[in-house]
């Protein structure tokens, strides 16, 4: 069965938060520091601005909420299940926002299946348009000529890999996870992470393809096969992973940027494997444009064409320069990274039960190191 991402169960364990931890003064002489501005949510996956201030998407409180100045939560839109992405349009006179519902957990360790998902769209003088993206999935399954998994796999490496929860070869089955949002121009971009593509949406619903991103390759290693105590015929073996789109922005350039969270075991077992793509929205063209990071969930472009990657796993904000990844802010739990209209950068961390903690919302600020 398909590997979905860790963080479409809100109860994903997360380290212990810690709100501020600046970089040393010896590193810069500005050090990027996280200042709480919430406490009161639960599962903020995505941080969207209009006009009148700062929203949050939160899949734990099955929400859209303004964050008031004084860090209370005011609803917006309340019976969203699920609800992860969340954009505006550009003089905010509509309001896109995801939701996703599961059904009854699945035998053998198998994540629940979605049972809906889809993009919501609220606009002018109350009206509201449901772009149902499991149906679209269930009609076209834009993956289905996608490989995953190993070709050809003998019968020790099928029956290894069964041990741990991996189909040894399929191709793309029929899942949606409409994930995150963006606004580009009159329509919006999906990325949904249970589909594996990219998806247009018009505000009045209609849904087509834009692009399906590839499959993500990775080498089973021998510790990873010790540590789950599998065989040697498995070690060395290319098995091709779902790419598990997790945001989408559009860049100063007028192209989208995708951060994926690829399927399988998100943490360090198999390395660092998220990636930041760059997709033509005029034909869907895909290029790579950094790789090497511990659970991509989130992306914002700043000024100067600077991208910024929350990493789940790898509790920090990594900034992109020169297509190289370079540790910006350490922020465990981190989810969700976004840029205001003053080009500030904020943050969300998702919540935690054990042990408890909330989840946040931080405006990052730079504070002038003592020399």
């Amino acid at each position: 069965m398909r590997q979905k991402p860790l963080l479409a169960a809100v109860g994903a364990t997360c380290s212990a938060l810690l709100l501020a931890m600046p970089l040393s003064a010896s590193a810069t002489p500005k050090a990027p520091t996280a200042s709480l501005v919430s406490d009161d949510l639960a599962a903020p996956f995505n941080i969207a601005f209009n006009g009148r201030g700062v929203y949050v998407a939160d899949g734990g409180l099955n929400q859209v909420v303004r964050v008031r100045r004084d860090g209370t939560l005011k609803p917006i839109v309340s019976e969203a299940p699920g609800t992860s992405g969340l954009a505006f349009s550009k003089y905010g006179r509509y309001l896109a926002y995801t939701t996703t519902e599961s059904g009854p957990p699945a035998e053998g360790g198998e994540p629940p299946p979605i049972t809906a998902s889809s993009l919501n769209i609220n606009g002018p003088h109350g009206s509201h348009v449901k772009a149902d993206t499991l149906a679209y999935e269930q009609a076209n399954n834009p993956d289905q000529h996608v490989h995953y998994g190993v070709r050809h796999p003998s019968p020790c490496v099928k029956e290894e890999l069964e041990k741990v929860h991996l189909p040894a070869s399929y191709k793309g089955l029929v899942d949606s996870h409409a994930y995150s949002v963006a606004r580009y121009k009159k329509k919006w971009v999906v990325a949904d992470a249970g589909g594996n593509d990219l998806l247009w949406v018009t505000n009045r619903g209609k849904i087509r393809t834009l692009a399906v991103l590839p499959s993500q390759p990775a080498k089973i290693t021998q510790e990873f096969a010790a540590a789950n105590k599998l065989r040697d015929c498995v070690v060395g073996v290319t098995y091709k992973f779902e790419a598990v789109p997790t945001d989408v922005e559009v860049g100063r350039d007028g192209y989208l940027y995708v951060t994926t969270l690829p399927g399988g075991p998100e943490d360090a077992s198999l390395g660092a494997r998220g990636k930041v793509y760059r997709v033509n929205p005029h034909n869907g063209h895909i290029k790579l444009i950094a790789s090497g990071f511990l659970g991509a969930t989130n992306l914002a472009i700043g000024k100067h064409h600077k991208i910024f990657v929350s990493e789940f796993f790898g509790g920090q904000i990594s900034v992109i320069k020169h297509g190289k990844a370079h540790k910006y802010l350490s922020l465990p739990g981190v989810v969700a990274v976004e840029i205001d209209h003053s080009g500030a950068l904020w943050a969300a961390t998702l919540g935690n039960e054990d042990p408890p903690a909330p989840g946040t919302l931080v405006k990052i600020v730079k504070v002038r190191a003592k020399p």
